[in-house]
């Protein structure tokens, strides 16, 4: 549905270390009434709380099983089911995923008080939600892994005004109905007839993306023709340019690296995250993107918060 807020919370930006600054890895987006995170570090549960986001979650995403993407989960799972949950959370990952919930379930000696259902995706599977979908695409760890794509359904086109009344349509809630690409049926000079979105709306506009690839080396794949033109792509970029060798030998990307795959998808926001704890700053990391991209670079700090409006 067009208007939908879009936030997205970088609960945790740093890379497999935490440090006094960043937490593990952890982002949570908002997107109308659906609140999804994308991996849960350790400490996820507090970072909710500093950013006042509080504890309702419909759904996890999990990228890949290194510990600082879901060593949040069990706590959090506690502190849901403490709170008087009983709705069923979907826990999303690449193989393991039902292993790795057994296993939370296992350890506990308190039940929840809801059901955790797994899932298992693999390259090119999509979840559906209500205006939106995610696929998953495979990524290049040392280990299996999946990156996450979520795209809006598309919107209606844009209205034209001028056109519906000429058509005979009044100004009212018949515009309403005609913009959610309904028919209405109106009478005019004592004749009734259908006025039909078609002849109302412009060409369809699309809804609004976002990529997240968790750990991974560089690279553009089958998955890149949905991840086109991406509003916000939030890259692994756990090293700057002076960490390059590193960054291949544990397959992490560069920052420069990250901004090589925006230009080449043409995302229009790039946020380098997964920061390694050699770093205490983020300068080096930017100063490098931007010499491989020529969008807008961001290395957001932990509690930050962005909204993806809109561009047509």
């Amino acid at each position: 549905m067009a208007g939908e807020t879009f936030h997205v919370y970088f609960l945790g930006t740093a890379g497999a270390l935490p440090t006094t600054n960043r937490n593990p890895s952890c982002i949570m987006v908002r997107r109308g009434s659906d609140t999804l995170l994308f991996d849960c570090g350790e400490g996820a549960q507090q970072q909710m709380m500093r950013a006042r986001t509080g504890f309702t979650v419909d759904a996890i995403f999990i990228t890949h099983w290194h510990a600082d993407h879901y060593l949040g989960v069990p706590g959090l799972l506690q502190t849901m089911s403490f709170m008087g949950r009983t709705e069923p959370l979907k826990i999303y990952g690449p193989r393991w995923v039902h292993e790795f919930v057994d296993f939370v379930e296992g350890i506990s000696r308190t039940p929840l008080g809801f059901a955790v259902q797994p899932r298992e995706l693999s390259d090119g599977m999509t979840v559906s939600f209500d205006g939106y979908q995610i696929r998953a695409f495979a990524t290049r760890h040392n280990t299996l892994g999946l990156g996450y794509i979520l795209t809006e359904d598309e919107r209606p086109g844009r209205f034209d005004r001028e056109k519906a009344i000429s058509l005979g349509v009044p100004p009212g809630p018949l515009f309403g109905n005609l913009q959610r690409g309904e028919p209405v049926t109106i009478e005019s000079e004592g004749i009734t007839k259908e006025v039909t979105p078609d002849q109302i709306l412009g060409p369809p506009r699309p809804g609004r993306k976002l990529v997240y690839t968790g750990d991974t080396r560089p690279h553009v794949g089958g998955w890149a023709e949905y991840a086109k033109g991406a509003d916000l792509l939030i890259h692994d970029a756990t090293y700057d340019e002076s960490g390059a060798e590193r960054a291949r030998d544990v397959y992490h990307s560069t920052a420069g690296e990250a901004a090589t795959v925006a230009r080449q998808i043409e995302a229009h926001l790039l946020a380098l995250v997964h920061i390694s704890s050699r770093y205490t700053g983020t300068k080096t990391h930017i100063e490098d993107a931007k010499e491989h991209y020529d969008g807008k670079v961001i290395a957001p700090d932990d509690l930050e918060m962005i909204e993806i409006t809109y561009r047509s």
